[in-house]
């Protein structure tokens, strides 16, 4: 049966009216920068993109590129020109079905220019055709894609996408994605989420890889090369997939220990902050030359040097706390970068307690009494670090710091409260270390607004009597705990 709808003129006027698209006269370009007080120029204002469907060719030999992204997005203004985030060479741009002007400017910035505005609200489809080899692409004086003997990887923060896809590269803008790689037979192509299907077709093997959950552009990855690949299941049905380099030499075995204990690792965790946010999990290990471990969502990036003095659980425990601090609940601005490294070292500190090496009050004593009250250590505020210090150790063992002596002033219950509920309150959404404090006030009923100045934002080391009131011991020589050093190596290696 057919149904028709009667409109009167007005009513019909008003629908008329909502399907105007915009007009030249009353759109603007889209910001060049989505406004973040670190990275002005880093994401791009006037959209917000739902999903990044990425089809590539990557030949290990040369380097060579090739890619067709798709970008599903919503314009937030009229929009007579939007930007992208991306650094290799474009061929063509199609807006909506249509050829769209474009341009390179500065060295990571894209420019599009529609065929006609784009109207406030409406959904928008983006295609770019590009190539290009990224080890040899420099953008910010680097580039963050790095070569291995037998392929490349992107993994970087707070960015890597620049040098593989176009995005709005800030974690402001997550979105889902599909990323579909050829690779020649033989070699392998990892990325995150889960393996859909693999094809193999003309000397071809073809991998499809799913994010169904919200993800911020630096946290998708790519590695290409000869890996070695382990799969399971965790006890709740989740796929595990964890990948080595075939030449990782004499790491391989310690790798292979550290990084195998995933699952379980993930369980525990799970117990302290809530449900696992995703629906994968695992890590790999390429042969690379660097120092690093990142977070990189479902799957994270280890450098082969972390496990050059045996297994390491512990870089593999901070970087899975990070999927609940960091990849669910992402800054608002990288200023909040405590949000995330805080939390995922405190998440060292719990698993030494559980270990038997060492108890979170005691990695607490010893962080207080190790700096003493000249060292730079303590002029960096973690709250708000400046980007020269995003990733000093300040931000990740003074911000530990701030969380003992949050949990001793509010008790276990409520703390361990706000390590649950804060990864739940804010799921695959932003927030700031302002947000944090008015949570932990809104939880425990008390003013915390004190406590948190005195440990991330003053730039001195706090007195012995405010180490007191937090139940730090200021004695200037506690015993060292069993699990200090391997956490101090998990800080530098995680540095940036």
């Amino acid at each position: 049966m057919r149904h028709h709808r009667l409109l009167v003129p007005g009513a019909a006027a008003a629908c008329l009216l909502l399907a105007v698209p915009a007009s030249a006269a009353d759109a603007t370009p889209g910001a060049p920068g989505i406004g973040d007080s670190y990275y002005p120029s880093y994401g791009n204002g006037g959209y917000d993109v739902s999903h990044y469907d990425l089809r590539l060719k990557y030949q290990p030999t040369t380097d060579r590129l090739e890619g067709t992204a798709t970008i599903l997005a919503d314009a937030r203004q009229n929009l007579s020109r939007f930007n992208l985030d991306f650094a290799l060479d474009v061929s063509e741009v199609l807006v909506d079905g249509k050829k769209a002007a474009f341009a390179a400017t500065g060295d990571h910035e894209l420019e599009v220019t529609p065929a006609a505005p784009l109207t406030s609200g409406r959904p928008f489809t983006v295609v770019v055709r590009y190539s290009g080899t990224p080890s040899k692409v420099v953008a910010g004086g680097f580039t963050s894609w790095l070569r291995t003997p037998d392929g490349g990887v992107a993994a970087n923060e707070p960015e890597s996408a620049w040098w593989w896809f176009p995005s709005n590269d800030h974690p402001l803008d997550k979105a889902t994605y599909d990323v579909s790689v050829a690779v020649p037979d033989g070699t392998q192509a990892i990325s995150n989420g889960t393996l859909q299907s693999t094809s193999s077709k003309l000397g071809w093997t073809r991998y499809n890889w799913r994010s169904s959950k919200p993800q911020a552009p630096y946290l998708a990855t790519l590695a290409v090369g000869k890996f070695d690949i382990t799969t399971d299941t965790t006890a709740n049905g989740l796929p595990v997939i964890n990948a080595y380099s075939k030449d990782l030499g004499g790491n391989a075995g310690a790798a292979r220990a550290s990084v195998e204990r995933s699952a379980e690792i993930v369980d525990w965790e799970s117990t302290v902050f809530g449900p696992y946010p995703f629906d994968a999990l695992g890590g790999y290990v390429p042969n690379v030359p660097t120092g690093y471990a990142l977070e990189t969502q479902t799957r994270p990036f280890y450098s082969p040097k972390q496990f050059a003095k045996g297994a390491n659980t512990s870089v593999v425990v901070h970087e899975l706390a990070h999927q609940w601090f960091g990849d669910s609940v992402s800054l608002k601005d990288w200023r909040d970068i405590w949000i995330n490294e805080g939390f995922a070292t405190y998440a060292q500190w719990l698993w030494s307690e559980k270990e038997g090496e060492g108890t979170a009050q005691e990695l607490a004593d010893y962080t207080y009494a190790s700096y003493p009250a000249d060292d730079p250590f303590w002029t960096v505020e973690p709250g708000d670090p400046g980007p020269e210090n995003q990733f000093h150790s300040a931000v990740y063992d003074r911000g530990a710091l701030a969380l003992q002596a949050l949990r001793n002033e509010i008790g276990d219950e409520d703390f361990f409260a706000i390590l649950k509920g804060w990864p739940t309150e804010h799921r695959y959404g932003n927030a700031s270390v302002k947000d944090f404090v008015a949570y932990a006030e809104k939880v425990s009923g008390k003013p915390l607004a004190s406590l948190f100045d005195t440990w991330l934002f003053t730039p001195s080391k706090p007195a012995a009597s405010q180490a007191r009131a937090a139940e730090l011991s200021p004695a200037k020589a506690p015993v060292r705990p069993k699990s200090w050093q391997r956490i101090q190596d998990t800080h530098s290696a995680h540095r940036h």
